[in-house]
């Protein structure tokens, strides 16, 4: 028990685990990869926006700027300058000559670009340039604009600057906010996680163990409550099969093995009365010749009956005992049944009825243990011939692949108080004393296994009772 224990909870660990690592951390790595992806493309947006902010606002005062420097009116320079303060967060603009000296500023700015890179591309290429640049210790995202004339040509620099960390603030906190809420959904996802593996999983699981811990034990009567996700209902479903597929073999193996011991004990019983029943069937025969009288006559006649009676016996024991050999032959279904009624006719008293065979006959030739198979009808219509009031049918059908062949009389009917099941289990007799065995039935069913038919009885509605044997065919019949 100690074993199954640790078992249960070593893998109800590693259930968990797997959960852990091939559900919930991928869907986590995905979620921090997404957040990451959208931190950076956010940065990029603020980015284009700042280079587009300060782009319209350099388009818009370059050209008036433009006349200004060349007409060389500072005013004017410097009161379109301080416009741009007017529009959004500058920090600072200024003019630069197309060496990179300072013309004039406002603001935060830088004195000199006349080693700034970045400068001289603007002025040679004509194209505009942005970037994060220090400032007096402080970071600006600087956009520079070069200033043409009205005759297309560059006679100076525009430089607006924006700080940084305005934007850089934002971002942090977006970033701050975001990584919280990766670890706040994390948490949430190991809790949801533990609870629903604990209500949904991991209770089934344990009801299933602690069934096969159960039924380990010797409870085979256990079954395991199906619930939880339709697979382990299924799981649940299926042990409850095989524990039922395995009793239902153990009851049959037992059956087996007291049919078997049964079998020995009335094979060695068959044989031991044998030899004595002969001796005394003799003797009696031998007492008639000597004695004419007839009260001689009646004993001894009274004695062979009852020899006679216990030769049947005996005979119904050894066909009880009869081990199965392969010999099987083919014969017609009619002349199997014809001569099943011919050997029953041997043995019928004045008062009982011979048994007809309804024609038509299904025209099948079988291929079948031809004296075993003959036994097992002639047992079923000794029986019908005996229970029968006026008459004993016998009627063959063919149905796809069975043939079934049914015993009908008219007869009171089977036992009340018995099942056909137990009817059929050997020494169950319903004539009276000394007037059968109990094991015609059980013999029938036992040569009916052998063929791999079934013998099923049950209570004809127009009155009597029905006895039906059926046999598979297959592709050894001869079908005409």
């Amino acid at each position: 028990m100690t074993n199954l224990t640790s078992f249960r909870h070593l893998h109800r660990g590693s259930l968990q685990r797997s959960l852990l690592f091939f559900v919930v951390l991928p869907m986590l790595l995905l979620a921090g990869l997404a957040i990451r992806f959208g931190l950076t493309f956010t940065n990029e947006l603020v980015t284009t926006s700042m280079r587009t902010d300060l782009e319209l606002i350099g388009r818009a005062i370059r050209i008036p700027i433009s006349d200004a420097l060349l007409n060389q009116d500072t005013d004017a320079i410097n009161a379109h300058l301080e416009s741009v303060f007017t529009i959004g967060r500058v920090y600072g603009a200024s003019i630069y000559d197309v060496d990179g000296r300072l013309v004039a500023a406002t603001g935060v700015i830088e004195r000199d670009l006349t080693d700034s890179q970045l400068a001289s591309e603007v002025v040679s290429t004509g194209q505009q340039q942005d970037g994060y640049r220090s400032v007096s210790g402080q970071s600006l995202f600087s956009h520079f604009l070069p200033i043409i004339n009205r005759s297309g040509q560059i006679h100076g620099l525009l430089q607006i600057s924006r700080k940084a960390s305005d934007f850089e603030k934002s971002l942090a906190k977006l970033s701050t906010l975001a990584w919280l809420s990766w670890l706040a959904l994390a948490l949430l996802s190991l809790l949801i996680m533990w609870r629903g593996h604990k209500r949904v999983i991991g209770h089934p699981i344990n009801e299933l163990v602690t069934s096969m811990r159960r039924v380990a034990s010797g409870d085979r009567r256990y079954r395991a409550p199906p619930q939880g996700p339709i697979e382990l209902q299924e799981v649940a479903k299926g042990l409850n099969h095989m524990l039922d597929e395995i009793n239902t073999t153990e009851r049959q193996l037992k059956e087996q093995e007291t049919m078997a011991a049964i079998g020995q004990v009335v094979s060695g019983v068959a044989h031991e009365l044998g030899a004595p029943l002969s001796v005394i069937d003799g003797r009696a025969q031998r007492l008639l010749r000597q004695h004419p009288d007839a009260d001689s006559q009646r004993q001894l006649k009274a004695i062979r009956g009852q020899v006679l009676r216990l030769n049947h016996m005996v005979k119904q024991l050894q066909a009880f005992a009869h081990t199965p050999i392969a010999s099987w032959h083919r014969i017609a279904l009619l002349s199997l049944l014809e001569q099943a009624v011919q050997s029953i006719s041997y043995e019928l008293q004045d008062e009982e009825k011979l048994p007809e065979i309804q024609l038509p006959c299904p025209e099948i030739i079988l291929h079948v243990d031809i004296p075993r198979l003959e036994l097992a009808i002639v047992n079923v219509l000794r029986n019908a011939s005996q229970a029968a009031t006026s008459q004993v049918v016998i009627i063959s059908e063919k149905q796809q692949n069975e043939l079934y062949i049914r015993i009908q009389d008219d007869g009171t009917g089977l036992t009340k108080g018995l099942t056909s099941e137990q009817m059929m289990n050997p020494f169950v007799s319903t004539k009276p004393q000394g007037k059968g065995t109990g094991l015609g039935l059980a013999i029938v069913q036992q040569i009916m296994q052998e063929h791999h038919g079934t013998v099923n009885l049950k209570n004809n509605p127009a009155g009597g009772c029905e006895v039906t044997l059926t046999l598979p065919l297959t592709e050894q019949d001869i079908h005409q």
